[in-house]
């Protein structure tokens, strides 16, 4: 009797439930045992609105999707749906203007001149015309207020303001507070519907650099390459979505506005939310200002394209400056197919980073320096690739063979069927993974729309892929897998497609920071319901607890899923024993006195657990996590490895020469370089990043030396880090079962100290790079060390000059002068007590217009332009932020000892809440007068000589030029 009532109960609800939904206007699909619990709406004029709710912070992940991307560019107008992506940053007709009606015809002017230009080869011609362009812009600026998107985001407390463009989609993303939905759906829709161009050939230039990065990019150049062999016949293959050198130098305002017109309308986007609102509330704000968004029913289709058979392998060569490698990739059908749920777990049979085929037989091996796999996912085709990196003396052919070879053991079958069950388990883990963020979240969403994928069908993929067989594996990869691949010789050499292009002249245009339009001044009169700040109280927000051997334990609950992180943190590292790295990086190469490497790795993979050891300079991290049932079974192994791993000297000669093999390829590489470059401006010639094993130490180390080094890291003092949905008693009869540990701790060695140098006089440090960009960065040390009195001032003065699309910084270098594409400027406050302050500043740019870049930065940063309504926009967008911020889960953790580093027992946040409430813009200049204005630099530089002004470089100081062994110290 009591089923029956309970039976009659839920029927009563479910039939309440569905009452309320049909009363609703709004119509909604939803999916059984959708652990989303998301809701679809598709409005009148075709709107897609995607929604899950989560209330765990007041906050919600926006993305607005757009189905085009590059794959729609017109041929003669390559990168033009990443282009347009840029100017839907510029505003509408409402705002980013002083005046629309009198900025209009200057801006038409502007579209006319470069219809002309581009259809101009003189060259001569070509720069009149463009100097025509340059002053009418430079008079339509007068008119325009550059960023003001931006500044209502930052009125609305948006946070990740961002967009980005692929094949088959743009998307973009905003952070917002649950209480800003209506200001949001409002800016956006009139963002959408509106769009107006302009600052067009100063955002020219920065889309430009970005082009410059990608030719400096190998990886970028390889992945094209891929692209064109394996999709001739479609735009894949036959263009790019950053477009060519010679269309971006030659745009058309014209087509970008058809563009608009035709792509972005109702029937082909969608707004992809999570976070913590009222579904029908929402759905009521979206149509009240899209439902009236006019759809295209014409929407263009792409011809559809049979790309014929590849009966043969297709043999490119990409060059460029960076260490070599090979890649092979095949052909696959879409995100949509059937097939997808198989080239999945495909994907996981080759390569998961533990017991996959290229695991297992090549990279725990050392058969490769290096390895992976994986899927270039797109809506039309997939593309599946291998790649990877020789060995000291081998060759990419034999890289090559042994991939193949790898490849026809999957066609044959030799891999255990077991790995399906756990391939299965470890995609519940990253989704687990994935459904814990609001973004993650959202991004399901996008992928679905964009790709055509019914959401029922998203939800249903585990579900399908735990029937799928081995020999279902087997037959696909026989399908698929032949002789009809491509293959990639990244090689060294100067890329032949490189072409230099001279800096345009652009008068500087006018940034107008004092105006606003009508409609930001409505957004931030508007009135929404507050929402209360809540920070961190550490003595309640954690635990602390006492594990055996009076091991401090810092405990966190997981109340969202059954996830759990446990990590041993040691205040040591490579300072304290600089073969530290070594010992744990020989340590993925061993196995115990009772398993095998191949079979420990296989271990943690079925149990949907991981491990790793992070030896920092000063800190050490040993880090286990995974699914929470596995936790007793994956420590176990974990302290067995760390107790009983047993010398493999023949591992060890292979690592050894990896390691020297790595350090040669590392020179090669621009960033490696940059981030060398600025370790030895900050520390000098010795620091913690050339405190490494030489060669020779390296060649003679006994291995035995680096296996008693991981025997020994539980025996010095440590705490642990808990974060899982385990109770605090449970954890600690689990640390006590398997933590092996002796009962007294040993206190952890000495370390050599380094000091951070203090820069008394400017002075240059150039490093050769071959490169047609600069990488660029001034940085000055006074030697003060942390004050917490000044914390506040400090993140106001980094929120107005360099903290973001609206800070002083991002709109003179990038949207004033159009010098780069990304910039910026802060003061950076020390992690721990024993560190100074230090100011750094940071560009990419072309390497003729590094000058310009520098005075630009000299004039910003000693003379900060004020603003009162940019200061004041500044303040409210971190006082917002800060209402609506909240540290969660594992971060609470993180955020005590990031606070215990500077001998602080509170959160920061809450002062400068307080504290924000007042200040001023005067406070702020008078901090910048004291701690920024007048500083001395030393200023680095990473660039191809030939190509740079040397004289104007030494103006700012004397040039000191590194080799590559001063900056790697090998």
């Amino acid at each position: 009797m009591r089923k029956t009532i309970q039976f009659l109960q839920l029927a009563f609800i479910l039939l309440l439930a569905t009452a309320c939904a049909e009363t609703s206007p709004f119509k909604y699909e939803s999916v059984p045992n959708d652990p989303l619990k998301a809701r679809i709406y598709t409005l009148d004029n075709g709107l897609k609105v995607y929604m899950t709710v989560n209330k765990e912070t007041p906050r919600i992940q926006t993305y607005i999707a757009v189905r085009v991307g590059g794959k729609n560019d017109p041929a003669e107008t390559t990168g033009l749906a990443h282009y347009f992506e840029h100017l839907m940053f510029k505003g509408t007709q409402q705002f980013g203007t002083q005046n629309y009606e009198q900025e209009k015809p200057m801006l038409d002017q502007i579209e006319q001149l470069f219809e002309v230009y581009r259809k101009t080869t003189d060259e001569a011609e070509r720069q009149a015309i463009y100097h025509q362009i340059d002053s009418v812009s430079y008079e339509a600026s007068k008119l325009a207020i550059p960023n003001e998107y931006d500044k209502l985001m930052s009125a609305i407390g948006a946070t990740g303001t961002n967009a980005y463009t692929g094949f088959d989609q743009t998307v973009y993303v905003e952070d917002i507070p649950s209480n800003q939905i209506d200001n949001w759906a409002k800016i956006q829709a009139d963002r959408f519907e509106n769009n107006v161009i302009r600052g067009f050939h100063t955002e020219l230039e920065t889309v430009y650099e970005e082009k410059n990065m990608s030719l400096t990019s190998d990886g970028r150049k390889v992945y094209e390459a891929v692209l064109t062999a394996l999709f001739p016949d479609h735009p894949y293959g036959t263009q790019t979505v950053l477009g060519t050198q010679e269309n971006l130098k030659n745009p058309s305002i014209t087509n970008i506005k058809n563009y608009h017109k035709t792509w972005y309308v109702p029937n082909n986007m969608a707004i992809c939310l999570s976070g913590d609102f009222d579904p029908d509330q929402m759905i009521e704000t979206i149509n009240k200002y899209f439902g009236h968004l006019k759809p295209n029913p014409n929407l263009p289709k792409l011809p559809v394209t049979h790309e014929s058979p590849i009966k043969a392998p297709i043999v490119k060569e990409v060059l460029g400056v960076d260490a070599e490698n090979v890649t092979i990739g095949w052909r696959f059908p879409g995100a949509a197919s059937p097939d997808q749920d198989l080239l999945n777990l495909t994907g996981e049979i080759i390569n998961n980073g533990k017991a996959g085929l290229l695991d297992v037989d090549l990279v725990q091996q050392q058969k490769v320096l290096s390895c992976y796999a994986g899927t270039y996912g797109m809506s039309d085709y997939n593309a599946f690739v291998i790649n990877g990196r020789p060995k000291q003396g081998q060759t990419l052919d034999e890289v090559k063979d042994l991939f193949l070879a790898e490849i026809d053991k999957l066609k044959k079958g030799e891999f255990d069927e077991g790995l399906l069950e756990a391939a299965i388990n470890n995609y519940k883990l990253m989704q687990m993974y994935r459904m814990d963020r609001n973004d993650g979240r959202a991004d399901m969403f996008v992928s679905s729309f964009i790709d055509g994928v019914d959401w029922k069908d998203e939800v249903a993929s585990l579900d399908r892929m735990s029937k799928v067989t081995k020999q279902q594996i087997v037959d696909f990869a026989n399908k698929y897998f032949g002789d009809n691949y491509a293959l990639i010789y990244k090689k060294q050499g100067k890329d032949p497609n490189e072409k230099k292009i001279d800096k345009p002249k652009i008068t500087p245009i006018v940034m107008n920071r004092d105006s606003s339009s009508m409609f930001l001044k409505e957004i931030q009169a508007s009135k929404v319901a507050p929402i209360e700040p809540v920070f961190l109280d550490y003595s309640k927000g954690l635990q602390k607890l006492t594990a055996k051997s009076n091991i401090p334990v810092l405990y966190k609950e997981n109340t969202s899923n059954d996830l759990f992180s446990l990590m041993y943190v040691f205040d040591m590292g490579t300072n304290n024993d600089k073969a530290m790295g070594t010992a744990f990086e020989y340590m993925k190469y061993l196995g115990t006195s009772k398993m095998s490497l191949k079979e420990i790795n296989e271990e943690f993979y079925k149990l949907a657990c991981y491990f790793n050891v992070f030896p920092g300079s000063d800190r050490t991290y040993v880090m286990l996590e995974g699914l929470k049932e596995n936790m007793p079974k994956a420590m176990a192994l974990f302290e067995e490895i760390l107790a009983d791993a047993q010398v493999n000297k023949e591992a060890y000669e292979n690592l050894a020469g990896d390691i020297l093999k790595k350090r040669t390829d590392a020179k090669l590489n621009q960033g490696q370089n940059f981030n060398k470059l600025i370790q030895y401006a900050i520390w000098g010639p010795k620091s913690p990043a050339t405190n490494v094993l030489t060669t020779a130490e390296l060649q003679q180390m006994d291995p035995q030396e680096l296996v008693d080094r991981i025997h020994k890291i539980n025996s010095f003092d440590h705490k642990i880090l808990y974060y899982g949905p385990e109770k605090p008693q449970a954890v600690l009869d689990i640390i006590k079962q398997y933590h092996n540990v002796p009962d007294q701790l040993q206190p952890v060695p000495a370390a050599i100290e380094f000091s951070q140098q203090e820069t008394p006089e400017n002075r240059v440090l150039l490093a050769q790079y071959d490169a047609k960009q600069i990488y660029f960065s001034a940085v000055s040390n006074r030697g003060e060390k942390f004050d917490p009195a000044i914390q506040p001032t400090l993140n106001m003065y980094n929120e107005y000059f360099g903290g973001g699309m609206n800070a002083i910084v991002f709109q003179e270098m990038r949207e004033s002068r159009g010098l780069a594409y990304s910039a910026g400027a802060f003061l950076i406050t020390p992690s721990k007590l024993k560190y100074p302050y230090v100011y750094r500043t940071f560009i990419a740019t072309q390497n003729d217009k590094m000058i310009d870049a520098m005075k630009a930065f000299d004039e910003i940063i000693n003379n900060m332009p004020e603003s009162e309504k940019a200061f004041n926009l500044a303040k409210d967008a971190l006082i917002t932020r800060l209402r609506t911020e909240r540290i969660t889960k594992s971060d609470v953790l993180w955020s005590y000892l990031n606070a215990q580093d500077l001998g602080l027992n509170t959160d920061s946040r809450k002062e400068l809440f307080e504290k924000a409430q007042t200040m001023t813009l005067p406070e702020i200049k008078s901090f910048q007068e004291k701690w920024v204005k007048g500083r001395t630099y030393i200023y680095c530089v990473l660039g191809d000589e030939k190509d740079l002004d040397l004289k104007g470089l030494s103006q700012y100081g004397p040039i000191q030029k590194l080799t590559q062994e001063e900056l790697f110290g090998y």
